[in-house]
């Protein structure tokens, strides 16, 4: 079994410190095993200090929540609980590890689901207090934040926009722990608006998009469209000086427009509304068009206070909307007029993982932040279901009254067909 380590031979201890001094001695990269329950994900990622993946499993919940419309607290529990330990042992088995061979355990702390986090962070503390080793707390947001930096070259500071079904929030990045936030979201986060519509206007009775999440059947519909300016979307907080989202507006217009086509051609039980393409096409760019205008604002504003030197003006964009393309190419031209430089995380690491949790706990490793040995030190931790990702400086930012020239966004990113 994977954590059977209390009949070990008496030499083990002796044996463990010559093969610490052993790797002190030959420069081996530190190994950190992470492990990521903030919502209804189970994943668990090896990763070493030079950035490699050893190995990885996820066990995703995904199609057990659809049916119920959102994510259920007490199932998601009950399903951590069921497949943590599987996930973790296939893990170790993928990267042809055992547990002593591990350095420290990266865990999600904060912020999440209180219910999915107790688990995760009880299985972390237990196999790192069983195995005797340190004990890494992780933020979630902080995770998403970082983990491009295991796939490319990102100099701190940089600029990274979160996007995900339960966060929006633009962020400077100046080290491994030092956050500062520029805006969030005052109400629902983007992806949360995604998942919604594509609920309400019944994308997964339609078999192209049956097993797509709400966000990737919008984006799939909309690529199929015939007029994207049939639907008219009023643009969100577009005379506030900040970088503050709101995506309620969008949300609830477009639940008008479904209501409106329901009534106009007599729609019932399963029926599609025969303009679901162009109204999905149409409620895309509405998002996509307030995300540019707000992220322009803040590479205006960190340019105003010269806050990034010029050879380090990046854009970075993480969480589950940023696997959406067209979301990623608008995002592109912004970087572009503004002169910064577009980094996405890979899409595969954009989502829930638990690979991104173990990089953070890598970056800390090395920067030696959070690093908890004592048996005591380890159980004091606690998980936060609500917790800032930094300093806020939402005030600073509207304090300063920046003008933006908006960056007309519609005509370039239809000259590529694709779109």
């Amino acid at each position: 079994m994977l954590f059977q380590l209390k009949h070990l031979h008496p030499r083990y201890n002796i044996l463990k410190s010559l093969k610490k001094f052993k790797k002190l001695c030959t420069d081996e990269p530190a190994i950190i095993l992470g492990i990521e329950s903030s919502c209804d994900d189970t994943g668990c990622g090896i990763v070493d200090s030079n950035g490699n993946i050893l190995g990885e499993a996820i066990n995703s919940q995904y199609l057990l929540h659809l049916k119920y419309g959102g994510i259920i607290p007490t199932i998601a529990q009950d399903m951590h609980r069921q497949h943590i330990t599987e996930v973790c042992e296939k893990a170790l088995r993928s990267a042809n590890l055992k547990l002593r061979d591990i350095d420290a355990i990266a865990t999600t702390v904060k912020p999440g689901l209180p219910l999915s986090l107790q688990i995760g962070e009880k299985f972390g503390k237990y196999i790192a207090l069983l195995g005797k080793k340190p004990f890494i707390p992780i933020h979630h947001m902080q995770a998403h934040a970082l983990t491009v930096r295991m796939m490319k070259k990102v100099d701190f500071p940089y600029l990274v926009l979160l996007i995900s079904g339960g966060h929006c929030m633009l962020v400077v990045v100046h080290d491994v722990q030092k956050f500062v936030m520029l805006g969030s979201s005052i109400n629902n986060a983007p992806g949360e608006i995604l998942d919604k519509v594509a609920r309400r206007l019944k994308l997964n009775n339609i078999t192209d998009f049956k097993n797509m999440n709400g966000g990737q059947a919008i984006e799939a519909a909309a690529y199929k469209a015939s007029n994207i300016d049939q639907f008219i979307f009023n643009d969100s907080m577009k005379s506030y000086r900040d970088c503050q989202f709101s995506f309620s507006g969008i949300l609830s217009t477009c639940m008008q427009h479904i209501a409106e086509q329901e009534e106009k051609h007599n729609i019932a039980a399963d029926k599609i509304i025969p303009d679901v393409y162009n109204l999905c096409a149409s409620f895309q760019f509405a998002i996509t068009k307030h995300l540019c205008h707000k992220t322009q604002r803040a590479i205006e504003f960190l340019d105003q206070i010269n806050l990034i030197p010029e050879d380090k003006r990046t854009l970075v964009i993480s969480g589950g909307v940023a696997c959406n393309n067209f979301i990623a190419k608008a995002l592109d031209i912004i970087c572009s007029e503004r002169n910064y430089k577009l980094v996405r995380t890979p899409p595969r690491l954009c989502t829930d993982n638990g690979v991104m949790i173990a990089w953070n706990g890598v970056e800390k490793w090395i920067s030696g932040i959070d690093i908890l040995r004592s048996e005591s030190e380890i159980k004091n931790v606690k998980i936060e279901k609500k917790v800032p990702i930094g300093e806020d400086w939402t005030k600073k930012v509207q304090l300063l009254k920046l003008k933006c020239k908006e960056i007309k966004i519609k005509k370039k990113l239809f000259m590529d067909s694709t779109i």
